[in-house]
């Protein structure tokens, strides 16, 4: 498979998986919107689903999604990223970023559906919070930890499954994703993933979303650095585990 392909198969795959995941959120957040006012398990069940169209789109590079995975894969001492394409620099760069610019598109076709509830909306920390994640007690250091913690299980279980017999594949993905969701994603909003929190942070940030305020760069550095520390350190302990 050449670099190309698989720089195109992660645009698409984060592509749809943001669109689902942001739209979720919008559905559930905005002025108007029929989902307005369902509940938290609605979003985890959102990202969920959302997470499994985006794997099976970007299957052929091996559906990353999520540049913790990537490193995950990289320090579990893996010779393959998908089959036929060897880890090297090369690769892992173009692989990460295939999942930021499909990261940043997903959440522009996102607005776009949701362009007038936007325009709507009055609450500005609100929108900020359809495109990404903030802390529901802001406390860096535990922020923090409470990501490396849901990566961790994310990144870990993704790479035990391929030494299972039961090839359940974007199935278990998702319900893996639903379940951090619903146990650990009350601090941060589960983020688990670098290029989910930073390419709709930036989309908001350049979008002419009308009424908004700032996007929250103070904090944007958790939902990246907490989430490659939990994806590298589940790939070293699947050496020893």
């Amino acid at each position: 498979m050449s670099l190309v392909s698989v720089f195109f198969s992660e645009v698409l795959g984060t592509g749809l998986l943001l669109l689902g995941g942001v739209g979720v959120v919008a559905n559930v957040l905005l002025t108007e919107s029929k989902g307005r006012g369902a509940d938290w398990l609605l979003i985890n069940f959102g990202w969920g689903l959302a997470v499994f169209i985006g794997v099976f789109a970007g299957y052929r590079s091996g559906a990353h999604l999520n540049p913790a995975v990537t490193l995950g894969l990289w320090a579990s001492g893996a010779d393959e990223y998908a089959p036929g394409v060897d880890i090297t620099l090369g690769s892992t760069l173009v692989y990460l970023a295939g999942e930021f610019v499909g990261a940043f598109l997903g959440a522009v076709v996102a607005w776009l559906a949701y362009h007038e509830h936007y325009a709507a909306h009055p609450d500005p920390g609100e929108v900020l919070a359809t495109f990404s994640t903030g802390p529901a007690i802001r406390a860096y250091p535990w922020n923090v930890v409470t990501e490396v913690i849901g990566t961790f299980v994310l990144v870990y279980v993704i790479l035990k499954f391929g030494n299972t017999p039961t090839e359940i594949g974007p199935l278990g993905v998702a319900l893996l994703v639903i379940g951090i969701g619903a146990s650990l994603g009350g601090p941060t909003g589960y983020a688990i993933n670098p290029a989910r929190d930073l390419g709709p942070r930036v989309a908001h940030a350049v979008l002419p979303i009308r009424g908004k305020k700032g996007s929250d760069w103070g904090y944007a550095w958790v939902p990246v650095v907490g989430p490659i520390v939990g994806g590298v350190v589940a790939g070293f302990l699947s050496q020893v585990f």
